[in-house]
């Protein structure tokens, strides 16, 4: 990745045959953010110059599988897998995240709920590291409201991958209630200690089932998931790890 020498960021929002969040995402990094955004279809291989790529959320090839399971063998995925590698920035949302996990950038996998119903409603996430390019523009322990849908949230993983995970800081959300308590009923769909959402030990590949583009639009009263674009911005300006971080205002312009 090469050095950014100003604030308008490239993002590729990859398309599969069933992703219904793409326009979404699209139009949080671009016409929200201000932020160029570019769609990348599937069966291609270029990812025309994007700094981070977005896996949307949706139904890739209709979840006839595991969810991601197909979208995991899509020609453009040996190109993010490639970036990836390669220290770029790669997002999952939701379907996205399920694509991550199948693609072995992500530990772990994810199940049907345990109600085994579709679950679709705002969540709370008490934020568990703020010193990441997914969030440093959160506090550590700050309760975000993002809404979720979705049939197999259900993160799960082998106790030492989740003690590796919890000793890393590579644990990003918990599922929480409006006072950040990791309780049961804050649950939405039975995820192993509550996890919302992780990274790669790299710092570079994150996976999230809410999503964060479904409320940054003011015209939607919720906005917390703007800071989860506007860190990503932030990281490309100056490193996550230094104090003081530069201010997304106005679309970053």
């Amino acid at each position: 990745m090469k050095e950014m020498t100003d604030r308008n960021i490239r993002f590729g929002v990859v398309v599969f045959p069933g992703s219904n969040c793409d326009h979404d995402a699209h139009h949080a990094a671009g016409a929200l953010l201000g932020q160029s955004a570019e769609f990348l279809w599937h069966k291609d291989h270029d990812l025309k110059n994007s700094d981070v790529i977005i896996l949307p959320g949706g139904f890739s090839f209709g979840d006839y599988l595991r969810s991601g399971a197909i979208a995991r063998f899509s020609p453009i995925m040996k190109e993010v897998i490639r970036f990836a590698q390669d220290g770029g920035v790669v997002i999952g949302i939701c379907n996205g995240f399920q694509v991550l996990v199948e693609a072995g950038l992500l530990p772990g996998a994810l199940i049907r709920n345990s109600s085994l119903r579709f679950v679709c409603r705002f969540v709370h996430l008490r934020v568990e590291n703020g010193a990441t390019r997914l969030t440093n523009r959160c506090k550590q322990g700050e309760v975000l409201t993002i809404p979720v849908a979705h049939g197999e949230g259900n993160y799960r993983t082998d106790p030492e991958t989740h003690r590796r995970l919890e000793e890393n800081g590579q644990i990003l959300f918990r599922y929480c209630d409006k006072q950040g308590r990791t309780t049961p009923e804050a649950n939405p769909n039975g995820s192993l200690d509550n996890i919302a959402g992780i990274m790669n030990e790299e710092g570079n590949v994150f996976g999230m089932m809410p999503h964060p583009e479904r409320a940054c639009d003011p015209l939607l009263r919720y906005t917390d998931g703007r800071k989860i674009f506007e860190s990503i911005i932030n990281s490309f300006v100056r490193p996550a790890t230094e104090p003081e971080l530069v201010s997304i205002h106005n679309g970053g312009r």
